[in-house]
């Protein structure tokens, strides 16, 4: 009976649990880390080594602009990007690998990806491991001030993108631009409060105005939106742009929609299942109670029975003495 009365409420208490999307990013995706330097300083970032048989190396990407940062093999044969290969060590510390950049600089800014290659049945496959973004802040102030230096939303989400100008020129506009995927412009607003939406938010862009500093809110992003987003001034009759150097950096998460419907039937048939299991449990409860109550009241009249016995057996006994003493 305690099995019983224990296991429907801990087992719904699991099956009622909603059923979230999860995210597409390989099979062995981790979390993300955020590094925020400034120029000149040193980074490290660790990757996990996959400590199999079958584990044929581990790699080191970026994934704007994407290149191969280094590469090493089980059999410790390496490649480095000769970019930075002047700048770069490694090493390994127990089933970590530790990759170490230094003398950092605003180009460096990127978002890193740590992949290991493993061999199964023959084919090399890629499982995706931990995601490091990196933002390298110029130490000499510009003439614009942007932030968030990144965003991570999700597919379908909101970010807001904030623009100050601190320079003179009152007839200054502000331009956002996407500066590497894809490059091409997003907003324009004047000095006058006049707006330009390009094609590529066209219907999922908004924006606030306050003298030299706008705050613009991209909507309903989607995969393709990753990029680095920078912030610019434009004076009139010029062709000079005074650009923020580091620009918000934004990498949108994938979702994978997951299709419930298919283990639905199948878990409300078993929640039905046990609803009524607990419901065939309690109505035999019920009746084992009633059945006990039911008994009780029968048993006083047994009772009154065999005691109207003894008084007879009393009176013949007395007749009997009676009749001995005559």
């Amino acid at each position: 009976m305690l099995w019983i009365s224990s296991l429907p409420i801990t087992y719904l208490s699991l099956l009622l649990l909603p059923c979230f999307p999860g995210q597409n990013g390989g099979e062995n995706e981790q979390s993300t880390d955020i590094i925020s330097v400034w120029e000149g300083d040193s980074i490290s970032i660790t990757c996990s080594l996959e400590g199999s048989g079958n584990e044929v190396g581990v790699y080191l990407t970026t994934r704007i602009q994407p290149v191969n940062v280094l590469y090493l093999s089980k059999w410790n044969t390496s490649y480095i990007l000769p970019a930075l290969a002047n700048r770069t060590r490694y090493s390994k510390e127990g089933r970590n690998l530790r990759i170490t950049l230094h003398n950092v600089q605003e180009s460096d800014s990127n978002i890193y990806l740590c992949s290991n290659i493993v061999k199964n049945k023959g084919h090399h496959k890629k499982l995706n491991g931990k995601t490091t973004i990196v933002v390298v802040k110029a130490k000499t102030s510009g003439v614009v001030e942007q932030s968030p230096l990144y965003v991570n939303p999700q597919q379908g989400q909101s970010i807001t993108i904030t623009c100050a100008l601190k320079s003179l020129h009152e007839d200054e506009g502000i331009l956002l631009l996407k500066t590497h995927m894809q490059p091409e412009r997003v907003l324009y607003v004047s000095s006058q409060n006049v707006s330009t939406i390009f094609p590529a938010f066209a219907n999922r862009l908004e924006y606030s105005k306050q003298e030299k500093k706008i705050a613009i809110t991209l909507h309903n992003l989607w995969k393709n939106d990753s990029d680095i987003y920078v912030c610019a001034g434009v004076a009139k009759n010029s062709s000079f742009l005074s650009v923020n150097r580091s620009g918000t950096m934004m990498l949108i998460k994938e979702v994978e929609q997951t299709d419930c419907s298919n283990s639905s039937w199948g878990i409300y048939s078993l929640i039905i299942m046990l609803v009524l299991l607990l419901s065939v449990v309690i109505c035999c409860t019920s009746y084992r109670v009633y059945m006990k109550k039911y008994s009780q009241k029968k048993n006083p009249n047994a009772v009154y029975e065999d005691m109207s016995y003894s008084s007879r057996r009393n009176t013949l006994v007395r007749t009997n003495t009676y009749t001995s003493g005559n």
